[in-house]
């Protein structure tokens, strides 16, 4: 299983980041997948879910109507959709998914909020 993110980087406050994170290894479109963060001082959290298929996606409220997952199972490759970021949402930025009993993560990507 590997699972490479991309398209972080520094961004002014109210600015907009699409990030992309490639599988491959196992059956993508079978299972589910997820966001998290870490940043600094902070622990991880969860971001972004989306079901196997697409069709349900569920956030926490401190992103919620700013930042939108998808996927497209034909390019096994999920995307968070990222607007009006603010500082507090500097972090590195994972995409992660649980299979056979054991979580995966990729290197992540980091994104930077800042003027």
């Amino acid at each position: 299983v590997q699972l490479v993110e991309s398209g972080g980087g520094l961004v002014q406050p109210g600015g907009s980041l699409r990030l992309s994170c490639v599988a491959s290894g196992f059956t993508f479109s079978s299972y589910v997948m997820r966001w998290y963060r870490q940043g600094p001082g902070k622990e991880r959290e969860l971001i972004a879910f989306i079901s196997s298929g697409g069709g349900t996606t569920n956030y926490p409220d401190s992103v919620k109507g700013r930042f939108t997952i998808s996927r497209d199972n034909g390019k096994n490759t999920v995307y968070l959709q990222m607007n009006s970021l603010k500082p507090e949402d500097t972090a590195m930025y994972y995409c992660n998914t649980y299979l056979r009993m054991t979580n995966y993560w990729g290197q992540g990507t980091q994104v930077t909020v800042s003027s």
